[in-house]
Protein backbone atom coordinates (compact mmCIF):
# COMPACT_ATOMS: atom_id res chain seq x y z
CA UNK A 1 0.00 0.00 0.00
CA UNK A 2 1.22 3.49 -0.86
CA UNK A 3 0.18 6.49 1.17
CA UNK A 4 1.23 10.01 0.36
CA UNK A 5 -1.01 12.96 1.22
CA UNK A 6 -3.86 11.12 -0.37
CA UNK A 7 -6.27 8.29 0.44
CA UNK A 8 -4.74 4.78 0.59
CA UNK A 9 -3.60 3.43 -2.78
CA UNK A 10 -3.17 -0.35 -2.97
CA UNK A 11 -1.07 -2.25 -5.51
CA UNK A 12 -1.34 -5.93 -6.35
CA UNK A 13 1.84 -6.93 -4.54
CA UNK A 14 0.52 -5.47 -1.28
CA UNK A 15 -2.62 -7.61 -1.57
CA UNK A 16 -0.95 -10.84 -2.63
CA UNK A 17 -0.94 -13.74 -0.17
CA UNK A 18 1.03 -16.42 -2.00
CA UNK A 19 3.35 -16.21 -4.98
CA UNK A 20 1.57 -16.97 -8.25
CA UNK A 21 2.43 -17.37 -11.89
CA UNK A 22 2.48 -13.60 -12.36
CA UNK A 23 2.70 -12.16 -8.91
CA UNK A 24 3.05 -8.57 -10.04
CA UNK A 25 0.33 -8.74 -12.68
CA UNK A 26 -2.67 -10.64 -11.37
CA UNK A 27 -4.44 -11.90 -8.26
CA UNK A 28 -7.46 -14.23 -8.39
CA UNK A 29 -9.10 -15.87 -5.38
CA UNK A 30 -12.31 -16.49 -3.46
CA UNK A 31 -13.66 -13.17 -2.19
CA UNK A 32 -14.37 -14.47 1.32
CA UNK A 33 -10.72 -15.37 1.84
CA UNK A 34 -9.66 -12.02 0.35
CA UNK A 35 -11.88 -10.15 2.83
CA UNK A 36 -10.47 -12.08 5.79
CA UNK A 37 -6.91 -11.22 4.79
CA UNK A 38 -7.74 -7.55 4.24
CA UNK A 39 -10.28 -6.51 6.91
CA UNK A 40 -9.50 -2.79 6.51
CA UNK A 41 -10.50 -2.54 2.86
CA UNK A 42 -13.97 -1.36 3.83
CA UNK A 43 -12.61 2.19 4.22
CA UNK A 44 -12.40 4.37 1.06
CA UNK A 45 -9.32 3.46 -0.96
CA UNK A 46 -7.92 3.49 -4.47
CA UNK A 47 -6.38 0.73 -6.55
CA UNK A 48 -3.44 1.06 -8.93
CA UNK A 49 -4.88 -1.87 -10.93
CA UNK A 50 -8.09 -3.14 -12.51
CA UNK A 51 -10.40 -4.78 -9.98
CA UNK A 52 -13.56 -6.85 -10.31
CA UNK A 53 -15.72 -8.88 -7.93
CA UNK A 54 -18.42 -11.46 -8.66
CA UNK A 55 -20.84 -11.90 -5.73
CA UNK A 56 -22.18 -15.40 -5.09
CA UNK A 57 -23.24 -14.74 -1.49
CA UNK A 58 -23.85 -11.73 0.69
CA UNK A 59 -25.72 -8.46 1.18
CA UNK A 60 -25.03 -4.85 2.05
CA UNK A 61 -23.64 -2.18 -0.23
CA UNK A 62 -20.53 -1.05 -2.05
CA UNK A 63 -19.62 2.40 -3.28
CA UNK A 64 -17.71 3.30 -6.43
CA UNK A 65 -16.70 6.95 -6.79
CA UNK A 66 -19.36 7.97 -4.24
CA UNK A 67 -22.21 6.19 -6.03
CA UNK A 68 -23.69 3.45 -3.84
CA UNK A 69 -24.95 0.07 -5.09
CA UNK A 70 -26.73 -2.73 -3.25
CA UNK A 71 -24.90 -6.03 -3.15
CA UNK A 72 -26.79 -8.73 -5.03
CA UNK A 73 -26.02 -12.38 -5.67
CA UNK A 74 -25.15 -12.65 -9.35
CA UNK A 75 -23.75 -9.13 -9.50
CA UNK A 76 -20.32 -8.33 -10.86
CA UNK A 77 -18.63 -4.95 -10.68
CA UNK A 78 -15.56 -3.57 -12.42
CA UNK A 79 -13.16 -0.80 -11.46
CA UNK A 80 -10.31 0.87 -13.31
CA UNK A 81 -7.12 2.23 -11.69
CA UNK A 82 -7.63 5.42 -9.68
CA UNK A 83 -11.29 5.03 -8.74
CA UNK A 84 -12.30 5.33 -5.07
CA UNK A 85 -14.06 2.37 -3.50
CA UNK A 86 -15.51 1.27 -0.16
CA UNK A 87 -18.02 -1.29 1.07
CA UNK A 88 -20.35 -2.16 3.94
CA UNK A 89 -21.26 -5.85 3.84
CA UNK A 90 -23.91 -7.61 5.91
CA UNK A 91 -23.39 -11.20 7.03
CA UNK A 92 -21.19 -13.64 5.13
CA UNK A 93 -20.07 -12.35 1.74
CA UNK A 94 -18.34 -14.50 -0.87
CA UNK A 95 -17.63 -14.81 -4.55
CA UNK A 96 -14.50 -14.23 -6.60
CA UNK A 97 -12.11 -11.30 -6.89
CA UNK A 98 -9.73 -10.55 -9.74
CA UNK A 99 -7.08 -7.83 -9.64
CA UNK A 100 -4.88 -7.33 -12.67
CA UNK A 101 -2.33 -4.74 -13.68
CA UNK A 102 -2.88 -2.09 -16.34
CA UNK A 103 -0.12 -3.62 -18.46
CA UNK A 104 -1.22 -7.27 -18.25
CA UNK A 105 -2.51 -7.34 -21.82
CA UNK A 106 -0.11 -4.86 -23.41
CA UNK A 107 2.32 -7.40 -24.83
CA UNK A 108 -0.43 -9.95 -25.48
CA UNK A 109 -2.84 -7.97 -27.63
CA UNK A 110 -1.87 -6.02 -30.71
CA UNK A 111 -4.76 -3.63 -30.03
CA UNK A 112 -3.44 -1.84 -26.95
CA UNK A 113 -6.76 -0.18 -26.06
CA UNK A 114 -8.79 -3.38 -26.40
CA UNK A 115 -10.34 -3.10 -22.94
CA UNK A 116 -11.68 0.38 -23.68
CA UNK A 117 -14.46 -1.05 -25.85
CA UNK A 118 -16.12 -2.47 -22.73
CA UNK A 119 -18.27 0.15 -21.01
CA UNK A 120 -17.61 -1.40 -17.60
CA UNK A 121 -13.96 -0.38 -17.97
CA UNK A 122 -14.85 3.21 -18.81
CA UNK A 123 -14.50 4.50 -15.24
CA UNK A 124 -18.18 5.48 -14.96
CA UNK A 125 -19.69 3.91 -11.83
CA UNK A 126 -23.17 3.40 -13.28
CA UNK A 127 -21.68 1.38 -16.15
CA UNK A 128 -19.47 -0.72 -13.90
CA UNK A 129 -22.09 -2.78 -12.03
CA UNK A 130 -23.75 -5.61 -13.95
CA UNK A 131 -26.45 -8.02 -12.79
CA UNK A 132 -26.33 -11.48 -14.33
CA UNK A 133 -28.67 -14.46 -14.63
CA UNK A 134 -27.91 -17.62 -12.58
CA UNK A 135 -26.76 -19.66 -15.58
CA UNK A 136 -24.30 -16.92 -16.56
CA UNK A 137 -22.99 -16.69 -12.98
CA UNK A 138 -22.41 -20.45 -12.99
CA UNK A 139 -20.46 -20.09 -16.23
CA UNK A 140 -18.33 -17.30 -14.75
CA UNK A 141 -17.65 -19.33 -11.61
CA UNK A 142 -16.22 -22.13 -13.76
CA UNK A 143 -14.03 -19.60 -15.55
CA UNK A 144 -12.81 -18.19 -12.23
CA UNK A 145 -11.88 -21.67 -11.01
CA UNK A 146 -10.04 -22.36 -14.27
CA UNK A 147 -8.06 -19.15 -13.85
CA UNK A 148 -7.15 -20.02 -10.27
CA UNK A 149 -6.00 -23.47 -11.42
CA UNK A 150 -3.87 -22.04 -14.24
CA UNK A 151 -2.23 -19.58 -11.84
CA UNK A 152 -1.18 -22.47 -9.60
CA UNK A 153 0.03 -24.72 -12.41
CA UNK A 154 3.30 -24.57 -14.32
CA UNK A 155 1.86 -25.84 -17.59
CA UNK A 156 3.20 -24.57 -20.89
CA UNK A 157 1.72 -21.16 -21.86
CA UNK A 158 -0.28 -20.95 -18.64
CA UNK A 159 0.13 -17.16 -18.55
CA UNK A 160 -1.44 -16.84 -22.00
CA UNK A 161 -4.25 -19.21 -21.02
CA UNK A 162 -5.06 -16.97 -18.03
CA UNK A 163 -5.32 -13.93 -20.30
CA UNK A 164 -7.55 -15.81 -22.74
CA UNK A 165 -9.86 -16.87 -19.93
CA UNK A 166 -10.04 -13.28 -18.66
CA UNK A 167 -10.98 -12.00 -22.10
CA UNK A 168 -13.64 -14.71 -22.36
CA UNK A 169 -15.04 -13.54 -19.02
CA UNK A 170 -15.25 -9.92 -20.21
CA UNK A 171 -17.05 -10.92 -23.40
CA UNK A 172 -19.55 -13.11 -21.53
CA UNK A 173 -20.40 -10.28 -19.15
CA UNK A 174 -20.72 -7.79 -22.01
CA UNK A 175 -23.11 -10.11 -23.84
CA UNK A 176 -25.22 -11.15 -20.87
CA UNK A 177 -25.44 -8.28 -18.37
CA UNK A 178 -28.54 -6.15 -17.81
CA UNK A 179 -26.89 -3.25 -19.69
CA UNK A 180 -25.26 -2.95 -23.08
CA UNK A 181 -21.58 -3.08 -22.27
CA UNK A 182 -19.93 -3.08 -25.67
CA UNK A 183 -19.52 0.47 -26.87
CA UNK A 184 -20.21 1.44 -30.42
CA UNK A 185 -17.07 2.92 -31.94
CA UNK A 186 -18.24 2.75 -35.53
CA UNK A 187 -18.89 6.39 -36.35
CA UNK A 188 -16.42 9.25 -36.35
CA UNK A 189 -18.58 10.93 -33.70
CA UNK A 190 -18.23 7.94 -31.39
CA UNK A 191 -14.46 7.94 -31.79
CA UNK A 192 -14.19 11.70 -31.27
CA UNK A 193 -16.29 11.55 -28.13
CA UNK A 194 -14.24 8.67 -26.80
CA UNK A 195 -11.06 10.66 -27.36
CA UNK A 196 -12.62 13.72 -25.71
CA UNK A 197 -13.35 11.75 -22.54
CA UNK A 198 -9.79 10.43 -22.51
CA UNK A 199 -8.42 13.95 -22.85
CA UNK A 200 -10.69 15.18 -20.03
CA UNK A 201 -9.44 12.41 -17.77
CA UNK A 202 -5.86 13.41 -18.52
CA UNK A 203 -6.15 17.22 -18.39
CA UNK A 204 -9.18 18.13 -16.26
CA UNK A 205 -7.07 19.98 -13.68
CA UNK A 206 -5.48 22.35 -16.19
CA UNK A 207 -7.90 22.49 -19.12
CA UNK A 208 -11.36 23.53 -17.94
CA UNK A 209 -13.01 24.94 -21.08
CA UNK A 210 -14.59 23.06 -24.02
CA UNK A 211 -12.60 25.17 -26.48
CA UNK A 212 -9.35 23.76 -25.05
CA UNK A 213 -10.45 20.21 -25.82
CA UNK A 214 -11.87 21.19 -29.19
CA UNK A 215 -8.39 22.42 -30.09
CA UNK A 216 -6.85 19.09 -29.04
CA UNK A 217 -9.46 17.26 -31.13
CA UNK A 218 -9.02 19.60 -34.10
CA UNK A 219 -12.74 20.42 -34.21
CA UNK A 220 -14.79 23.50 -33.33
CA UNK A 221 -16.27 24.01 -29.83
CA UNK A 222 -19.76 24.01 -31.37
CA UNK A 223 -19.12 20.63 -32.99
CA UNK A 224 -17.86 19.21 -29.68
CA UNK A 225 -20.93 20.48 -27.82
CA UNK A 226 -23.24 19.07 -30.48
CA UNK A 227 -21.60 15.65 -30.17
CA UNK A 228 -21.85 15.66 -26.37
CA UNK A 229 -25.48 16.76 -26.38
CA UNK A 230 -26.41 14.22 -29.03
CA UNK A 231 -24.59 11.18 -27.64
CA UNK A 232 -24.39 11.94 -23.89
CA UNK A 233 -27.33 14.27 -23.32
CA UNK A 234 -25.23 17.04 -21.77
CA UNK A 235 -22.86 19.73 -23.03
CA UNK A 236 -19.08 19.39 -23.09
CA UNK A 237 -18.69 21.83 -20.20
CA UNK A 238 -20.76 19.57 -17.94
CA UNK A 239 -18.53 16.58 -18.74
CA UNK A 240 -15.47 18.59 -17.73
CA UNK A 241 -17.10 19.94 -14.55
CA UNK A 242 -18.27 16.48 -13.50
CA UNK A 243 -14.74 15.13 -13.81
CA UNK A 244 -13.31 17.98 -11.72
CA UNK A 245 -15.95 17.44 -9.04
CA UNK A 246 -15.28 13.70 -8.99
CA UNK A 247 -11.57 14.28 -8.38
CA UNK A 248 -12.38 16.87 -5.71
CA UNK A 249 -14.53 14.32 -3.90
CA UNK A 250 -11.78 11.71 -4.16
CA UNK A 251 -9.29 14.14 -2.59
CA UNK A 252 -11.71 15.32 0.10
CA UNK A 253 -12.02 11.77 1.44
CA UNK A 254 -8.48 12.20 2.73
CA UNK A 255 -8.50 14.21 5.96
CA UNK A 256 -4.79 15.03 5.67
CA UNK A 257 -5.23 17.36 2.70
CA UNK A 258 -6.45 20.87 3.47
CA UNK A 259 -9.11 22.49 1.30
CA UNK A 260 -6.48 24.93 0.06
CA UNK A 261 -4.17 22.07 -0.96
CA UNK A 262 -7.00 20.40 -2.87
CA UNK A 263 -7.86 23.67 -4.61
CA UNK A 264 -4.20 24.02 -5.59
CA UNK A 265 -4.02 20.45 -6.94
CA UNK A 266 -7.08 21.16 -9.08
CA UNK A 267 -5.53 24.40 -10.35
CA UNK A 268 -8.05 26.82 -8.84
CA UNK A 269 -6.82 30.37 -8.29
CA UNK A 270 -7.92 30.42 -4.66
CA UNK A 271 -9.80 28.46 -2.03
CA UNK A 272 -12.88 30.71 -2.26
CA UNK A 273 -13.35 30.07 -5.99
CA UNK A 274 -12.98 26.32 -5.49
CA UNK A 275 -15.55 26.36 -2.67
CA UNK A 276 -18.09 28.24 -4.82
CA UNK A 277 -17.49 25.87 -7.74
CA UNK A 278 -17.91 22.78 -5.56
CA UNK A 279 -21.04 24.03 -3.79
CA UNK A 280 -22.71 25.07 -7.04
CA UNK A 281 -22.27 21.54 -8.40
CA UNK A 282 -23.01 19.49 -5.27
CA UNK A 283 -25.06 21.71 -2.97
CA UNK A 284 -22.41 21.33 -0.24
CA UNK A 285 -19.26 23.19 0.65
CA UNK A 286 -16.12 21.03 0.54
CA UNK A 287 -15.95 21.14 4.35
CA UNK A 288 -19.52 19.84 4.74
CA UNK A 289 -18.99 17.11 2.14
CA UNK A 290 -15.84 15.95 3.93
CA UNK A 291 -17.59 15.96 7.32
CA UNK A 292 -20.50 13.92 5.96
CA UNK A 293 -18.14 11.38 4.38
CA UNK A 294 -16.15 10.97 7.59
CA UNK A 295 -19.40 10.25 9.45
CA UNK A 296 -20.29 7.35 7.13
CA UNK A 297 -19.65 4.07 8.99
Amino acid sequence: MKRDKDIPVYNICALQDKPSLQQDDILVEHFGAYLKRHPNLYIPHRHSFYHLVLFTKGAGSHTIDFEQFKVKVGQIYFMIPGQVHSWQFEGVTDGYVINFSAHLFQSFLRKENYLEQFSFFEGIASHAVCNLKPNVVKNLEQLMLQIIKELKDTELLAADKVKMLLLELFIIVARNSDAQNIKSMQSQGDRTLHQFRKFVDQHFATLKLPKDYATLLNITPNHLNALCNSLLGQPAGAIIRDRIILEAKRLLVNGDLSISEIAYQLDFQDNSYFTKFFKKSTGFTPEVFRKNMLLVP
